[in-house]
């Protein structure tokens, strides 16, 4: 089959279109013919051999965490899901023409492969996050990033719930951040001067840029408690909560499906290619500005 790999370490260029064996669905598996792939930073930083200290790559490798697709075989002790059934989860080596998912979720036919590939990992960073920081209906959060593809999830679905936010963005997406329903404002210097004429008091604070808003973060909210970061290293030093992923769930996953295809929440689709163009697209994810998802497509 045809499939995205890398045969050795580095940046975006050394993946290509090759041909890789059929994966067959094992125990609490099933197999899709893959419809569209999304891809993530950490794509890049297993494509690049920054995770090695972490865990061995066995090369050749190929991106790709969460794909949407058709179901076409299905493994031993898998119950709920047939051949034909469309499907989008969690996968590994997802860039190809076939993929196994571990997790996953239907996806209803007015659902594009496209919208439903972007979600998994999104959705998962997007719960967890709303779950640490615990943000009831009437307090302000502040997320950083909230025309992200998280923060923008995180901005939605606290906005449902009755909570006020604050987001940040550049000057060209302080629309839509108000589009979300939350109170734009920009990033950098005199963030906190131009937050506090917004709010009197920060409740919880969220960043998802990794871009050194931790020590502003920690003056608005008057301390570390419920200031969490995805992204920034810097918050072990400062005392912050960095989360990383945790179990993903299906459940969860189809309860965001539900909203979406509700229109109660969207994910920001920005480029869609031919898997023939995995290095573009993996470049515009390494790069931090591609305006939304990345989805490949066979």
């Amino acid at each position: 089959m045809r499939a995205v790999v890398f045969d050795e370490f580095g940046g975006p260029e050394v993946l290509h279109l090759g041909q890789a064996p059929e994966p067959q669905a094992g125990p609490g598996q099933v197999r899709v013919r893959v419809e569209a792939v999304a891809l993530n930073p950490f794509d890049g930083k297993v494509r690049s051999g920054a995770m090695e200290s972490a865990f061995r790559t066995r090369l050749p490798g190929s991106p790709g965490l969460e794909a949407a697709g058709v179901v076409d075989q299905v493994g031993p002790d898998v119950a709920g899901v047939a051949p034909g059934d469309r499907v989008t989860g969690w996968t590994s080596r997802g860039a190809a023409e076939l993929a196994l998912l571990k997790l996953w979720a239907p996806v209803p036919d007015g659902l594009a492969a496209t919208q439903a590939a972007a979600l998994p990992v999104a959705g998962e960073a997007a719960r967890r996050s709303l779950r640490i920081l615990r943000p009831a209906a009437g307090e302000m959060l502040l997320v950083h990033g909230a025309s992200g593809v998280i923060g923008s999830l995180v901005t939605q679905l606290a906005v449902a719930a009755g909570v006020r936010v604050i987001g940040t963005a550049s000057p060209d997406n302080q629309d839509r951040v108000a589009a979300l329903g939350a109170t734009p404002t920009t990033y950098g210097p005199g963030l906190v001067d131009r937050v506090r004429a917004l709010a009197p008091a920060v409740d919880a604070v969220l960043d998802t840029t990794g871009r050194g808003v931790l020590p502003d973060s920690i003056e608005l909210r008057g301390g570390t408690d419920r200031v969490l970061t995805l992204a920034d290293d810097a918050a072990r030093g400062l005392g912050v909560e960095f989360t990383e992923r945790s179990e993903p769930s299906a459940e969860d996953l189809a309860d965001l499906i539900g909203a979406v295809v509700r229109g109660e929440v969207s994910v920001p689709v920005a480029h869609v290619l031919p898997l023939e163009e995995a290095a573009r697209a993996q470049a515009l994810v390494d790069g931090g500005r591609a305006g939304g998802k990345v989805v490949l497509v066979p």
